[in-house]
């Protein structure tokens, strides 16, 4: 399944790292997201879909791809209840 995985680190950055189609609608293989405390799944999404505007397909795929936080899969967990 498309997906992507994010790693917080303790600078105050995620890394988010996408795989199959994610990778092909970021363009990329990983982005580097300021984040602070607090922040949540949702906001991180966010921030991914900022750093791509020229890059159509990728709310789609975000919104659909398995995501895991860590080594945590998300699932159906509301992204706004996610801490990252």
């Amino acid at each position: 399944m498309t997906g992507s995985t994010h790693e917080t680190s303790a600078s105050g950055t995620a890394t988010v790292r996408y795989w199959a189609a994610a990778r092909a609608a970021a363009g990329v293989g990983s982005d580097v997201v300021e984040v602070g405390s607090g922040t949540s799944l949702a906001e991180l999404l966010d921030a991914v879909r900022r750093l791509h505007p020229d890059r159509p397909r990728l709310p789609d795929v975000v919104a659909i791809c398995s995501i895991l936080v860590g080594d945590r899969p998300v699932g159906a967990a509301d992204p706004a209840e996610v801490w990252v």
